[in-house]
């Protein structure tokens, strides 16, 4: 997302290239010389954050990079923050309650925007106006009009941003959509995704159990939405609560989509139908733990999306041509790709057994009928 560059290289149209974990998102405002230095600000140090703030400091060097100013509004993830920086470039970067005063900084570059999901497009519209490239984990925007309104202040601003769907920079996602664009596959007519965790996802954070109400700003963090009282698990584990998260398609689906739109070249569908509920994990979450999509695209093609919090069945993604179909092994950002030519019908497969007519039975309830079926399908296995 972001403006496109102009036929001249100048300094903002500098990527930084080859970076994994979706860091080649981050945008220099500057090449970095040997008196140069690219300033960058971090807008929510929580979990996330402080991964993405690790890449960063692996970078430093090679980029001459350093994070300036580090913004929380909970205390405790604030002075983290600014103690980890510190050990990092030998030297303590500004620290913010309010991104409004990180923003404001001349300085500084670029930003990286790790904040909970609803908060992504309202900051990213504000960083566009002030000026600052960035790079903003996914999802972009959960609410249209505020993704409009980051989308505009972008590019009205002509900003370089990127979005952390970070798949798009893994060498065997490129190689599958190089084999896609070969025509290996044929005509595409249906994807299936499926990826499953057996778990209560998002629920247990300890930080619900440490932070105190006078150490944020609690209205602050809501950031226009309705007012309710003071929640800790609200606040860190938001991915569960429909108003602030959609859970399950704003943090995995995000990812097989935009996978599919990349692989495919179809950037959006034409109709989306979609069921889910609370069926295993029944801890006052309110985003469903069981979740299933249906996608159709204006290229003609299927995507039906799956994911259950209450079973850990194989995970897989499967990409379905008339000549062959890519099946990737795995979950989320596996790099077990696979392909199957297509050889007629299993119909007629003769290694596929059929019972033969009258063979079949019920199960019965009692230990003599189930010794007769147990020996009756054991002289039809031994008979192939």
């Amino acid at each position: 997302m972001g403006a496109a560059a102009s036929p001249q290289m100048n300094r903002r149209t500098l990527l930084m290239a080859g970076a994994s974990l979706g860091v080649t998102a981050l945008s220099y405002a500057r090449v970095a010389g040997a008196n140069d230095r690219i300033s960058l600000g971090h807008v929510g140090v929580g979990n996330r954050g402080r991964e993405l703030a690790t890449v960063v400091a692996d970078l430093k060097d090679r980029h001459h990079v350093e994070m300036t100013a580090v913004c929380d509004l909970w205390s405790v993830n604030r002075e983290r923050a600014a103690n980890a920086a510190s050990r990092v470039y030998g030297r303590a970067p500004r620290s913010f309650q309010y991104a409004d005063d990180l923003l404001a900084l001349k300085d500084v570059d670029a930003v990286i925007i790790s904040t909970a999901d609803f908060q992504h497009a309202p900051f990213l519209q504000l960083a566009a106006e002030a000026g600052k490239d960035a790079y903003c984990e996914k999802p972009m925007a959960n609410v249209l009009e505020e993704a409009k309104a980051a989308r505009d202040a972008v590019r009205s601003r002509k900003r370089v941003v990127q979005i952390g769907t970070q798949h798009r920079s893994e060498p065997y996602q490129r190689a599958a959509r190089q084999w896609i664009a070969s025509v290996a596959l044929g005509r595409v007519s249906k994807v299936e995704i499926v990826w499953n965790y057996h778990g209560p996802r998002w629920r247990g954070r300890p930080e619900v159990k440490q932070i105190r109400q006078e150490d944020t700003d609690w209205r602050k963090w809501l950031l226009g939405k309705p007012y309710r009282p003071f929640d800790p698990r609200a606040y860190f584990e938001f991915r569960l609560y429909r108003e602030f998260s959609s859970g399950i398609p704003d943090q995995w689906m995000t990812h097989a989509a935009d996978m599919v739109h990349y692989l495919l070249d179809d950037h959006y569908p034409a109709s989306v139908v979609a069921q889910g509920g609370v069926y295993m994990w029944r801890d006052g979450r309110e985003n469903p733990d069981t979740f299933q999509a249906l996608l159709e695209y204006p290229q003609g093609f299927l995507v039906s999306y799956s994911t259950s919090f209450g079973n850990d069945s194989d995970s897989f993604t499967r990409i379905m041509g008339d000549r062959a179909t890519l099946i990737n092994i795995g979950g989320e950002g596996s790099q077990r790709w696979k392909i199957v030519e297509e050889k007629g019908t299993h119909e007629r497969n003769p290694f596929v057994r059929r019972p033969a007519p009258g063979t079949q039975r019920p199960v019965a309830s009692d230990h003599r009928s189930r010794y007769s079926l147990r020996r009756t399908l054991w002289n039809g296995l031994g008979n192939h």
